[in-house]
Parts: C-alpha cells; structure tokens; sequence
C-alpha cells in the first residue's frame, strides 16, 4: 500500500438498553443523574439515544483494532459499571425481548423531538439497538467508490451481527428483525450506485433543497459517506451482544475495504451486481442469519454462510495480516460454530420452555442471559 492509500483509522458506535432488574423490562425513565454520571466518567464518548431507555458510546479515533478493543472494552465496562450505581442493568441487543415501544419516552432533545414529529408512527417504533463501524477514507471520491463495491458484503456482516429475533414478546422468526422496524422509515436499505463524489453530492443537495433533509445525517442508508468525519460508515450491523463478535465485525469491514483498495492500485475491482440481488442476500441474512444460505451472486446460487465466509477470509487475509487483526477477523468461524447473540437467544428461550416455564418467563430468562452475555469478559 503507498501513503496516497486510505488511513482506515477505525471507530465504533453502539447503542445499549437499560434494563430494570426486578421486572427485567426496560428502565423507560431512568435518572437523569445516570447520563450526568456516565458522562464524568466517560466524557463525551457517551451520548443520549433517541429514547430515554437506550444509551450510546463512541469510542476515539483507533489506529488498529487492538486500541478499538481497549476503548470499546473501557467504554463497555464503563457504562455498565456506572448503570449498575444506579440499580440498573444494561444488555447490547438490537431489540428487547418483550418491551413495549409503546411504553418508551423520547429523550427531551430538539432533534429527537423533530425526528418524532416528522416521521411519526414509523420513529415511535424506533425501539432498537445497532452497531455503526467508521474506516476513515480521506478521498472522496475513493469513498463513494468504495461504498459502492463493500456493498456487495454488507448482508454478509449483518448475518455475523444478529440479536435481534423477539419484537415486542414475539418469536419473529427472523434472527434480525431491527432492520424490518428501521426499514419503515425512509432513505434505509442498501444505498444506490454513484459514480462519484459528485454524483451523491448533487443528489444530497436536491434533497436539501427540497426541504425533506437537512445534512447527511438523515440519509439512514446500510453504508453511508459520514457527515460528520472523513469516514465511510457502516450501519447495517446489529449491536453484538459479546465484545468478541463486534471487534471481529469490525476487523473484518476495515480489511474488506483494504482488500478493494489494494485490487484498485492493481487496476481491478469487485464487481458491481444489481442492488435487487445484494437487498435479496440482505434479507436472507435477516431471515436465517449465519445457520442460512446467502447468494454467491458470482455463481448465480445459494451457497452455505459458512463457505462463503470460507472465502472472504481468504480474500482479506493479506489484509488482516498487514492490519494486525488476524486474530479478530479469523474469529468470525467462532461466531458461526457457536452462533450469533439471536441463536443463543432462541436456544435460551426454547430451552426455558422445553424445562416448563411460561412464554412470558421464558422471555425474562432471555433478557438475564443478555444481562450477563453482555457483561461477561468485560467487568
């Protein structure tokens, strides 16, 4: 690689939910002194979410994935450890096994207040958790084309990724059903094609224009050229309920965009399918997660998640070498041995009622699992 190629300096973003611990349902109006806490002792790595009962970190700017491990692990612990002053408990899950949206209360902030008035019914609903990974990219225009080929792997990443099979004390059967709620507000989903920076450019200043965005931030696509930082950010995860699996998603984005940059310095490129087909694999990684079959778009066939991961990790392999991140990126066969936080979720919950305990104790039995899922190896 030469110095004209990407930092891919790398940053992650997760949202938690904050649990009461004598009915295990969400906590909808914690303390205000909780984020004031968080905050002396996080800084502003700690931020509101949209609903009171949900909780954000971001960690620094990491060189590698080692620092991200030991901000995210801080961050983690952090957060945990001060929730816990205040009696509650905090779980990283997409969805609450049986809360109720209905129930939430917004956090008293302008732009959560304007996000609820404009969208309505379909953002009340927002009762879900995710995980958005940064790699700084500073040309612009590489940006927007690598956006366009890691594409083509997002559905992959959301498979290795999912938590989130109950809505609202529901089996959904799905082992993501986050992104059928986000899907119900606009400008989700995979982004389209643009040949340039200037391309997505013109389009954002239309939509500007037309009074139906202000910024970048509201384009709420899988993948997305950040508006706040030189960075192409990824959105399509679902929040990991082990560190473990979320350093390894993360590892696995930043050595994928290695690999597409090192093919265009060799004037090559992955190839550009039709987003119909990449929104077919997406929904299949919703549907079964990693225990699925995904389309091996190449060969026009279902192919076992397992092999196709087989392949990609031989694809960026010299990239996770050259990014000292062999150890997280290689940890991606563990999470399809051992499945994904959703797996573990349904095998728990089927377990409770296998031994005899009532649909809704079941439930509760899910969320002490996330409890400690989340906590352990951590504090």
């Amino acid at each position: 690689m030469t110095a004209l190629d990407p930092s891919l300096t790398i940053g992650i973003e997760e949202e938690y939910l904050l649990v009461e611990p004598d009915t295990l349902d969400l906590a909808a109006r914690p303390p205000r002194e909780l984020m004031r806490a968080c905050r002396k002792k996080l800084g502003k790595s700690v931020t509101p979410e949209f609903l009171q009962s949900q909780i954000e970190i971001g960690t620094p700017v990491c060189r590698n994935i080692a620092e991200a491990r030991k901000a995210l692990t801080e961050l983690r612990e952090g957060i945990i450890t001060t929730a816990e002053e205040f009696d509650l408990k905090v779980i990283a899950a997409s969805t609450h096994p049986f809360a109720s949206w209905e129930r939430q209360v917004h956090t008293p902030k302008e732009r959560y207040r304007a996000l609820a008035r404009d969208m309505q019914g379909a953002a009340r609903r927002l009762l879900i958790c995710g995980m958005h990974v940064h790699c700084c990219i500073e040309d612009e225009d590489l940006r927007i084309d690598l956006m366009n080929q890691v594409s083509y792997f997002l559905p992959h990443i959301l498979a290795l990724s999912t938590s989130s099979p109950f809505w609202q004390g529901q089996n959904m059967g799905m082992r993501s059903f986050r992104l059928s709620v986000f899907d119900s507000m606009p400008r989700t989903g995979i982004p389209e094609h643009f040949n340039d920076q200037w391309e997505y450019q013109r389009l954002l200043d239309e939509m500007k224009s037309a009074g139906v965005i202000k910024d970048g931030t509201m384009l709420w696509w899988d993948i997305r050229p950040s508006a706040r930082f030189p960075t192409l950010e990824m959105r399509i995860s679902d929040i990991c309920s082990r560190l473990d699996d979320a350093l390894s998603i993360a590892a696995i984005y930043q050595a994928l965009l290695r690999m597409l940059t090192r093919l265009r310095r060799a004037n090559q490129r992955w190839r550009i399918y039709p987003t119909t087909l990449i929104r077919e694999n997406r929904w299949l990684a919703q549907r079964h997660g990693v225990q699925g079959k995904l389309i091996d778009l190449g060969r026009g066939e279902l192919v076992e998640f397992g092999q196709l991961l087989d392949e990609i990790l031989e694809l960026i392999e010299e990239d996770a070498t050259a990014l000292d991140s062999t150890e997280e990126v290689e940890y991606s066969r563990e999470i399809v041995r051992l499945g994904t936080s959703a797996d573990r979720q349904l095998e728990h919950y089927l377990a409770a009622r296998e031994a005899g305990a009532k649909h809704e104790d079941a439930l509760r039995q899910v969320v002490t699992y996330l409890i400690e899922e989340t906590r352990a190896g951590i504090c």
